[in-house]
């Protein structure tokens, strides 16, 4: 599968996230705002595999080979067992 930019770009806005709260923890800040802070990257990470699970989903549809046997409905219940085992 390719990664567009846009993925890309949702990445590396969650590596600024983290490096901030690294350097929020060695400025030693309140605990509230570092808690607040890691919410919001977990949140980032977690749209984006769903962005990511997703846009396979589709393309593993689109794309089905010869080979693969699987239904549509076993695809689409392996991409709902991708997004549950993320959390």
């Amino acid at each position: 599968m390719e990664y567009d930019d846009k993925i890309k770009n949702r990445l590396r806005r969650i590596e600024g996230q983290i490096k901030g709260i690294l350097r929020m923890m060695e400025e030693e800040q309140n605990c509230k705002d570092v808690i607040t802070q890691l919410s919001a990257s977990r949140t980032a990470i977690d749209r984006t595999i769903g962005v990511i699970v997703s846009s396979n989903l589709i393309e593993c549809i689109q794309n089905k080979d010869e080979n693969d046997h699987r239904t549509q409905e076993e695809i689409v219940k392996e991409a709902v067992e991708l997004l549950v085992k993320s959390r």
